[in-house]
């Protein structure tokens, strides 16, 4: 019987301490998902509007070059920014390089290509279509720098075949026994 009353009393404890007023719970601390306060009044960064330039770039996808030409015009009218005009810039040098475009000026477009990248920021982050334009650019002065080295050492060799010409010349009139003169 001392086991059923131990029993009991032990039922009793494990029931009361179930019953007795529940612990309050720890308080949850507040998520802080660093969002600026609700009062910021903060300036949004200011993005380019890519449209008059994108739109240029599906024209000259189309061979549209003049079409294409209007556009990156109307992008550097109405974006006032430094590297809005450096791009309207690129693509317009660019268009100059094409045979097929209405404004195809080879020596125009390596003048311009070389004011403009003088102009351009290391830091500066261009459109990615434009910056495929400014590599084609760069191959442009580089194979033009190539074409005047190929020509210079040309006209040199012509110099130099001439100048050999003319000694064989006078060798072959002088075994001959003949008067070069």
């Amino acid at each position: 019987m001392t086991r059923i009353r131990l029993l009991l009393l032990l039922t009793a404890l494990i029931l009361s301490a179930c019953g007795s007023t529940p612990a309050e719970p720890e308080p949850v601390p507040e998520l802080n998902l660093n969002l600026p306060p609700a009062e910021c009044k903060c300036q949004e960064e200011q993005q380019a509007d890519f449209t008059f330039l994108e739109k240029g770039f599906a024209a000259l996808h189309d061979g549209e070059y003049l079409e294409s030409l209007q556009y990156f015009q109307r992008y550097q009218r109405i974006e006032q920014s430094a590297i809005a005009d450096i791009e309207a810039r690129i693509a317009i040098a660019y268009l100059s390089i094409l045979p097929q475009s209405p404004i195809f000026d080879s020596a125009a477009a390596r003048d311009s290509y070389r004011e403009i990248r003088q102009d351009i920021q290391p830091d500066w982050q261009l459109h990615p279509r434009v910056q495929v334009m400014q590599d084609s650019l760069e191959s442009f002065l580089d194979m033009q720098a190539e074409l005047s080295e190929l020509e210079r050492d040309n006209r040199d060799l012509r110099k130099e075949l001439q100048r050999r010409e003319e000694a064989i010349k006078r060798l072959r009139d002088l075994t001959l026994g003949r008067d070069p003169q």
